[in-house]
């Protein structure tokens, strides 16, 4: 739940750490997160599809994990902030019944625009699903 005090400028400093958060990896997850960015790619959603590529399960999509990686910034920095960027990488799948843990920690301020960079990762039981850098401008 993002929190309703947005973090202001003043008070983050360099090294500072979010919380962990931990996902739970669910079929509605992936395939509800697939039919709302309107990637109906079958591996997404269709088991038997997901199969016959070689994975072992449905998997999520980079929207999906988008949309994660900005739910873990805002739920830390509050309503408030706008994000300016967001660059992320993907690593090993998302399948349901796994769990994505987020850590991240701030890793740049820029005074002359009161931005911060959140340097991030989701990791699951396989390693690293994503990782990435977001910035984020504060009031």
């Amino acid at each position: 739940m993002t929190s309703l005090k947005t973090r202001q400028f003043d008070d983050v400093q360099l090294g500072d750490e979010l919380p962990p958060l931990a996902v739970p990896i669910t079929v509605t997850l992936i395939a509800g997160g697939a039919i709302a960015t309107r990637d109906y790619f079958p591996g997404h959603h269709d088991l038997d599809a997901a199969r016959a590529l070689g994975s072992p399960h449905i998997f999520m999509n980079i929207l999906t994990t988008n949309g994660l990686v900005q739910r873990y910034v805002e739920d830390w920095a509050g309503a408030q902030v706008r994000l300016s960027s967001v660059k992320i990488k993907l690593g090993a799948p998302n399948y349901p019944g796994d769990t994505m843990t987020f850590s991240g920690s701030v890793t740049e301020r820029k005074p002359e625009d009161r931005s911060i960079e959140i340097t991030l990762r989701g990791k699951n039981s396989m390693g690293s699903h994503v990782t990435g850098t977001v910035r984020v401008q504060l009031p």
